[in-house]
């Protein structure tokens, strides 16, 4: 048996992209979402949840995923063409994306 203080080793994870043969960026998010399950399931057994919890801040895990999508806010924009550069649909798309992204740092900052 391993003495290993891993609550568990992610060796592969299958994805519909992956299975349709696309880009590799295309398994990293399941790949996070497993791994972020995978430390809820260990705190519903007993695990200390608030080392967990400062451990994915430790990490800086809430600007990782807000930089996402602050990434994801600015390729928006960046969708604005000179004719109309007010576009509302897309204006709106992007301040939702950059929206979101506040709020989760918000979120992490009154744990």
């Amino acid at each position: 048996m391993d003495s290993s203080k891993d609550i568990a080793r992610i060796t592969a994870i299958e994805t519909p992209a992956v299975r349709a043969d696309t880009s590799e960026l295309a398994a990293l998010a399941p790949a996070a979402a497993a791994a972020l399950r995978l430390l809820a399931d260990a705190i519903k057994r007993g695990a200390d949840y608030e080392s967990i919890v400062d451990a994915l801040k430790d990490a800086q895990l809430p600007e990782a995923f807000a930089g996402v999508l602050d990434a994801a806010s600015t390729a928006v924009m960046d969708q604005l063409d000179d004719d109309d550069p007010y576009d509302v649909d897309i204006r709106l798309e992007g301040d939702n994306l950059s929206g979101a992204a506040s709020e989760i740092r918000n979120a992490f900052r009154w744990l």
